[in-house]
């Protein structure tokens, strides 16, 4: 009987979760986009302003598309953090040494599977006939989408002081600090603008939504650290991280 063990598993193949999911949900962005774009950008019965949400142009005939697309991306996203928590478990990336490590991984997990599930209703519910369902659902996709990003930034804050020899894991560290950062203030400015100028909303979020593709992609680059290691090689990293653990509590 033959299954999916981590431990040996190809990295090439590992990264395909976090690859596919950011390309899938890039692709199905593009393709709400580029149909409202090439069909004269009308005005949907949903529509405020003269730019079109993704949820107004989602709720055509595009919905079954939206649909699929909303739930591999949240299901991608969530399946992104449980495999690096588990990776760094069986020590094929850098292992948690710190509890505070290990309850922001869970957090972080906690908050994706928030987001997957607003994710998934807010492209059923859609904004035509479901408004204000639509927009609470939205709610709770941006909170948890906010909270994972929050709890993964300051994981891999107290990782890389755990790990300082390990140059890409600070690399990981600076580029998600900052997409994060970026998405989080995009988000509180759409918020805003939801409210008070619809059309910058609009802008706002086509630009998020594909903003939150780089996001999902630095988890291909997290998952290329786990290549096939053998069970001396798991131990002398986590012995490494445990010296510096040391270290860092005597200084």
């Amino acid at each position: 009987m033959t299954g999916l063990h981590l431990s040996t598993q190809s990295h090439r193949l590992l990264i395909c979760v976090p690859l596919i999911t950011g390309l899938f949900w890039s692709a199905t962005l593009l393709a709400i986009l580029l149909t409202w774009l090439i069909s004269g950008r009308p005005k949907y019965v949903s529509q405020e302003g003269n730019v079109a949400y993704i949820s107004d142009v989602a709720a055509s005939f595009l919905k079954p598309l939206f649909i699929v697309g909303c739930c591999i991306t949240g299901v991608g996203f969530m399946l992104s953090l449980v495999l690096e928590r588990l990776l760094r478990h069986r020590g094929r990336l850098p292992p948690s040494m710190r509890k505070k490590e290990r309850v922001f991984e869970i957090l972080a997990i906690a908050g994706s599977i928030i987001g997957m599930l607003g994710l998934g209703f807010l492209s059923g519910f859609d904004t035509k006939r479901y408004h204000t369902a639509h927009y609470v659902c939205l709610f709770f996709f941006a909170l948890g989408v906010i909270l994972s990003i929050i709890f993964t930034v300051l994981e891999y804050r107290w990782l890389v002081q755990t790990h300082p020899d390990i140059i890409k894991l600070r690399y990981a560290y600076l580029v998600k600090a900052v997409i994060g950062s970026v998405l989080i203030v995009l988000a509180i400015a759409f918020g805003i603008a939801l409210f008070y100028a619809s059309e910058v909303g609009a802008v706002l979020e086509w630009i998020i939504g594909f903003g939150f593709t780089f996001y999902l992609l630095t988890f291909a680059y997290d998952l290329r650290a786990a290549r096939i290691t053998q069970e001396k090689e798991g131990e002398d990293m986590t012995e490494k991280g445990q010296a510096s653990l040391i270290t860092h509590r005597g200084s």
